[in-house]
């Protein structure tokens, strides 16, 4: 059962933003020092600098993305990067397309 958190999380266009971005996320952000776009994810400072929102704003919005499952969020030093996770997102999809 897709449940209203996940509603609430694709309800929003900034996080279906945060979505797009993050398919593809070469193509909408600088390399990193700290870690690889792809392999590691997006730092969440670069994520709140494209957004135009200041860093608890974007946070908010992170938190509730990882809280459904649609990103996972990993910590190296400091910093918390984000990317997306395809099998979750596979399995929202085929919750919608059987009508949930």
């Amino acid at each position: 059962m897709l449940d209203v958190d996940v509603l609430k999380a694709l309800g929003s266009e900034k996080r279906l933003a945060i979505m797009e971005w993050l398919r593809e996320p070469a193509a909408h952000f600088p390399p990193q020092r700290d870690g690889d776009l792809v392999e590691v994810g997006v730092c969440s400072v670069s994520i709140a600098d494209r957004l135009g929102v200041s860093r608890p704003t974007a946070s908010t919005h992170l938190t509730l993305l990882t809280r459904t499952g649609l990103l996972r969020a990993e910590k190296v030093r400091q910093w918390t990067f984000y990317r997306r996770d395809e099998q979750r997102i596979a399995e929202v999809k085929r919750m919608f397309d059987e009508g949930w």
